[in-house]
């Protein structure tokens, strides 16, 4: 018997032993190894914050802050924890009335009633002053800091781009993203979003049930802190930027200009533009909506990118080109011009008048349609290919090695093709073996299905004055520090045209600025390679064309000017072109009574005289 009790006293004892090593065992676990119970179970005075990182600064090619931040907060909201809000004090705080408080709490709620969402995004830190004295007033809201991003100068919007709240469809493919972030939409803000946006830290907050801050939990044992994003470098030059954008005043069209040796862009003007500070914080929304309305101005429209012209009289200088390496032309090849080229029945491509016959040179000075005709038409009935076709590809595939009919690779988003038809596109259109060089003559003078954007004709320019490469343009040169260089823009693209035949190029376009068609855009001491072009539009005026590098040898800026219906290239395009030389060579401006013309000028609303700035016989281009 007595062994019996025995036995039960140490099973008793040995079962409570193991109750409480099971209690001690899971207090342990609880309070040591997983204090994460310990923080779901005092939720409801527990605030969780996310740590927003500044992004990344943007200084421009000589350290100029160009983009940085500033404070601005986020009011949040827990639908659970509302608790009879004084609604009218609130609304006066926050300028909405009560139907938009109503409608903005019922959509936080369906969001979650328990976890936090954005009430009134990117308060100004002015503002913030007059919410936080009553913030303790209304339960279930909380302030949120952010920054919003600021720009030093009110140009370059469409390089820059802008930042916007994350769609639900990019928070669904990227976990980094919670609803209520910001991302870049736009412009450099989004091709280098992984690079400026940082990574986001944590913080939790204890708060009493008087909405009062009680300090970081556990010492913020838990709390996790927030990396700024990297800076960048741009390639930019600002105050190049912002004297193209005073050129570019009441007129349609673009600037691009690059520096050749190394890809960089300088500039990027598209006209008409806006101020990029009209696309942060909370004012964003209502003013992305009155210029998206903007049918007149379309200022959203990033022209240097996505417009697509016929490049006119430029693009003589490709066939200049192709025709010497395919062995078709020569420096001395002449031929004559009766002011056109005859295309039969009766129809010509015309052209004005200039001494002829003319060697390659000459013809380049002058812009002779009728030369680069014949130029054109020995390239595509070159009898070292069986067939129009053929030799059409041929062609098509050194104009393209030049950059064009494809995306060059800038980075920057919304980049176009541009176009530089297909034989199938004519199979198409005339029919299998029934177009021939004469069918697509005007290719020869840059009309007929030409697209080029404003980007591949600075390109070209910079290709030029290379001597037969390039480098991709980019707008961003480094990347953290100023010197380290972006290695994937460091590479040379030679085109398909041999080096020795762009001499006598380089050779006629020093001549179309000192005796051509471009004697406007001369400037002392400074020796400028041009080539004019006037490109025919079917829906209204003329567009206004120039391509030019500087200096001759040793080349530091070669540019691109597009001018909207403003008509002949020398008009308005050359000039503007030569001041922005002058600006970023001199880094001051001398020529002032052109300087006032081509600011003063109005080509949107017509308020002009063609006749004004004819050059005297030799501005027909």
């Amino acid at each position: 018997m007595e062994r019996v009790l025995a036995f039960r006293k140490y099973l008793i004892l040995g079962f409570i032993l193991l109750i409480a090593s099971i209690f001690l065992a899971r207090f342990f676990y609880v309070q040591i190894m997983v204090d994460k119970y310990i923080l779901s179970a005092n939720n409801n005075v527990l605030r969780y914050m996310t740590q927003y990182p500044a992004r990344g600064l943007v200084f421009d090619r000589y350290g100029e802050l160009m983009v940085y931040n500033e404070a601005a907060y986020d009011l949040m909201v827990i639908p659970k924890q509302v608790k009879k809000p004084d609604t009218a004090a609130l609304c006066s705080l926050l300028g909405i009335d009560a139907e938009e408080f109503r409608s903005r709490l019922q959509k936080a709620r369906a969001f979650s009633p328990y976890r936090p969402s954005i009430f009134e995004a990117q308060i100004t830190r002015e503002n913030f002053g007059f919410l936080e004295e009553k913030l303790f007033l209304f339960p279930g809201f909380y302030v949120q800091p952010r920054t919003l991003r600021k720009y030093s100068f009110p140009v370059a919007a469409h390089a820059f781009g802008y930042i916007g709240e994350a769609s639900p469809e990019v928070i669904a493919r990227n976990p980094y993203y919670r609803p209520g972030d910001y991302i870049g939409i736009s412009g450099i803000e989004k091709s280098y979003e992984e690079v400026l946006r940082g990574q986001k830290g944590m913080k939790i907050r204890v708060f009493d049930v008087l909405n009062r801050d009680k300090g970081s939990f556990r010492d913020g044992k838990y709390d996790t802190t927030a990396v700024a994003g990297i800076d960048l470098y741009a390639t930019m030059d600002v105050q190049l930027q912002q004297y193209g954008e005073l050129l570019m005043t009441n007129k349609k069209g673009s600037i691009v200009a690059i520096e050749p040796s190394t890809g960089e862009i300088l500039c990027l003007v598209t006209s008409p533009s806006y101020d990029p500070n009209l696309l942060s914080g909370n004012i964003r929304k209502k003013n992305y909506a009155a210029l998206l309305a903007d049918s007149v101005y379309v200022p959203l429209f990033n022209r240097a990118l996505m417009a697509m012209y016929p490049p006119g009289s430029t693009f003589k200088l490709v066939d200049a080109l192709v025709g010497q390496q395919e062995g078709v032309l020569t420096p001395e090849t002449r031929y004559g011009c009766q002011l056109g080229f005859a295309i039969g029945n009766g129809k010509k491509v015309a052209c004005h008048p200039h001494p002829s016959p003319l060697d390659l040179i000459g013809a380049i000075q002058t812009s002779c349609n009728a030369y680069f005709c014949r130029v054109f038409k020995s390239i595509i009935d070159n009898h070292a290919y069986p067939g129009t076709r053929k030799a059409y590809e041929n062609w098509r595939k050194e104009v393209m090695s030049f950059g064009f009919g494809k995306k060059l690779g800038i980075d920057m988003p919304g980049e176009l093709n541009g176009n530089i038809p297909s034989p199938a596109y004519y199979d198409k259109y005339h029919g299998v073996n029934r177009w021939r060089s004469m069918t697509i003559i005007s290719l020869a003078i840059g009309q007929g299905e030409l697209g080029i954007t404003p980007l591949q004709l600075a390109n070209f320019s910079a290709t030029i004055a290379n001597r037969g490469w390039f480098r991709t343009p980019h707008l961003i040169r480094a990347i953290g520090k100023k010197d380290s260089l972006i290695g994937e823009f460091t590479t040379r693209h030679q085109v398909a045209v041999d080096p020795r035949y762009f001499e006598v190029v380089v050779e006629g376009m020093a001549n179309v600025v000192t005796a051509g068609t471009a004697t406007g855009a001369k400037l002392d001491s400074v020796e400028i390679c041009g080539k004019t072009g006037t490109a025919q539009n079917p829906h209204g005026k003329n567009h206004s064309i120039f391509i030019a590098f500087a200096p001759r040898n040793n080349p530091k800026i070669a540019i691109s000017v597009v001018c909207e219906n403003a008509g002949f290239g020398a008009t308005w395009a050359a000039p503007i072109a030569s001041l922005m030389i002058e600006k970023y060579l001199k880094r001051t401006v001398k020529r002032k009574d052109v300087e006032e013309r081509m600011i003063g000028g109005n080509l949107i609303n017509g308020k002009y005289d063609d006749d004004q700035r004819k050059q005297r016989d030799l501005s027909q281009d």
